[in-house]
């Protein structure tokens, strides 16, 4: 979902070096992949179409921290005041 993000924290020889991957629009997601000593950051669409990547050897990366957005439940959702919409507001 927008705002998802994944910080990526890379060993660069004699300093660290942090690099952030974010779904920059409605209905992007970030996934992470580890594959053949290869760490894959990549945003996605919808439809699975790959936007950008993130490509990192997996000697080098120290941490890789996952931050979703905060999901709201049904309830607290914007616009929800609890009583039915037939009634009138109080005034």
């Amino acid at each position: 979902m927008k705002g998802d993000r994944v910080e990526i924290v890379v060993d660069a020889g004699d300093t660290t070096r942090t690099y952030e991957v974010v779904a920059s629009r409605a209905g992007r997601r970030v996934e992470t992949a580890v594959r053949r000593g290869v760490v894959e950051v990549s945003e996605v669409t919808r439809s699975g179409g790959v936007v950008r990547t993130a490509r990192f050897m997996a000697t080098r990366v120290l941490a890789l921290v996952e931050q979703p957005v905060p999901r709201e439940d049904s309830s607290e959702q914007k616009g929800q005041t609890g009583r039915p919409l037939r009634e009138d507001p109080e005034t």
